[in-house]
């Protein structure tokens, strides 16, 4: 107590906290602390030295300062193992008191061993508190464990990633199982999350892995430019965790010890068949753990989100996020690129043949760009080796050809001449495929510039009535002048010359 009073003194005569830890011996983190205790006072160094040095003592030093008794000497002992013993997976204070109770019957009860824990936790290991803001900070992280799918057809076992994402000042937590950790992964896992919460926080603070973090540092990390898209259209941030400082993320750290218990314990003796099957078990255990009370307050984590920080969520974007991968290529001589992944192609207008161009495509769209300026979108296709294409983008004589229809031959047809449109319509019938079929047609149409819509209504004719129906019958009928003579022996008509038809000599 006297050095105390000498203490404060010294201070009161003006010296500084060096000069009165080299007059005392006193170390500077006990002077500060002191030094403290007598501004909180506020009392004058007159009063506090008309004080005796028993209410000295009880002004100055705190019970766990005084010396410790047999029993709890005992207890700080085992403290560093406490500690060691809480960093693996399932293990809670309860368990480790109830077995400091069975080796040590007259030990202290579970609030007391509670409360010197962290009594012995704060001196041995400081932290800042941390003061959430509603609507701040989204915490996001994988957790250690992985849990598993089961293949119905091989049997086989695949383990799988578990995402978790905690809000700062609710701690409301949203939980997925997904296939990786991998970019595309990842950002889907964030965007779940940010739909699961209906709003979108201030900042998002995901761990230092590379599908959030390109280049890290203490700085000015390097945010990986998928994430950082991803982070433009929901109008969010990206602070990362620093490196190695696991209490930056303290409380997503937590989140996942807890979803040990509260989620891992009730669904890790099941098999699933799917990782749809697995999540929808997630998503009732998480339920469960959302809406049950907080430890020691009436209300869940739920009805604090419902309460404090949904209404300070920015809303979400109109349209959801896609994440975009890239693809080169060449449009190729037909107007199309190929994109290799799904072996499918798609139609860019053809004044781009033989240019190369970016080809941006995401789960459900393909953009193609060239010098930054998009020249086509599609929906996206996975149907390997088949075409897409747009008509506005194909060349006329294309164009014209990509719109062939039975409909639009017998209409051309019908505007020359009824027999013309019947003759069509055999010639469609007869062939087995319909391409073979258009040319036909095509060839058979192209005769009105080249003889006049009359011959060909006169061969049309005379074609429908011996009863063969192709472009050369009409082509030798016009050839050979058949359409312009006259019928004979009551309207019989000449036998055409035809490479697949007899003559009467065959017979003889």
């Amino acid at each position: 107590m006297a050095k105390i009073r000498h203490i404060l003194r010294l201070h009161s005569q003006g010296r500084n906290k060096l000069q009165i830890a080299e007059q005392t011996g006193v170390s500077r983190n006990t002077l500060k602390k002191y030094l403290k205790e007598f501004i909180d006072s506020g009392l004058s160094f007159s009063e506090i030295n008309t004080l005796s040095d028993k209410d000295l003592e009880d002004l100055f030093v705190k019970p766990h300062d005084k010396p410790l008794s047999g029993k709890l000497q005992t207890l700080f002992e085992l403290f560093p193992e406490v500690d060691k013993a809480l960093k693996r997976k399932g293990t809670t204070q309860l368990m480790l008191w109830e077995a400091y109770r069975q080796k040590h019957a007259d030990g202290v009860g579970r609030s007391q061993f509670n409360y010197y824990y962290h009594q012995w936790k704060a001196q041995h290991n400081p932290t800042m508190r941390i003061d959430h803001k509603a609507g701040d900070k989204l915490y996001v992280d994988f957790a250690g464990e992985k849990l598993s799918i089961t293949d119905i057809t091989t049997g086989e076992i695949r383990a799988v990633e578990v995402f978790v994402a905690i809000l700062g000042a609710s701690q409301l937590t949203y939980v997925e199982a997904v296939m990786s950790q991998q970019k595309e992964d990842f950002i889907g896992a964030c965007r779940s999350a940010l739909h699961f919460y209906g709003g979108v926080p201030a900042a998002i603070v995901p761990d230092n892995l590379r599908a959030a973090v390109s280049k890290s540092s203490k700085y000015e990390p390097v945010i990986n430019e998928d994430y950082a898209a991803f982070a433009e259209h929901y109008g969010t941030a990206i602070l990362p965790a620093r490196a190695y400082r696991p209490r930056d993320k303290a409380l997503v750290e937590n989140a996942v010890k807890i979803i040990y218990t509260r989620i891992y314990s009730k669904i890790k003796d099941k098999v699933f068949l799917s990782l749809e099957d697995l999540n929808a078990a997630i998503r009732e255990a998480l339920a469960e753990h959302n809406n049950a009370h907080l430890k020691g307050r009436a209300y869940s984590r739920q009805q604090q989100f419902d309460d404090v920080e949904r209404s300070a969520l920015m809303p979400l974007p109109e349209l959801d996020y896609e994440l975009k991968k890239q693809a080169s290529a060449t449009v190729m001589k037909n107007g199309h690129v190929s994109l290799g992944c799904d072996k499918h192609y798609y139609s860019v207008p053809y004044r781009f043949i033989g240019k190369k161009v970016k080809i941006l495509y995401s789960h459900h769209s393909v953009e193609v760009y060239y010098k930054y300026e998009r020249i086509a979108l599609h929906k996206r296709t996975k149907s390997a080796h088949h075409y897409t294409t747009d008509k506005d983008h194909m060349a006329s004589s294309h164009r014209f050809v990509s719109e062939w229809t039975p409909e639009k031959f017998l209409s051309w047809a019908q505007n020359i001449h009824e027999d013309v449109r019947l003759y069509i319509l055999k010639v469609l019938d007869r062939k087995q495929h319909p391409e073979q079929a258009y040319k036909s047609c095509v060839g058979i149409l192209s005769f009105a510039k080249k003889v006049g819509n009359e011959r060909l209504i006169k061969a049309c004719q005379r074609a429908l009535g011996y009863g063969n129906h192709s472009y050369k019958t009409i082509e030798r009928i016009l050839q050979k002048g058949i359409d312009q003579q006259q019928d004979e022996d009551g309207g019989q008509l000449p036998m055409p010359l035809h490479d697949n038809i007899r003559g009467q000599n065959y017979y003889q």
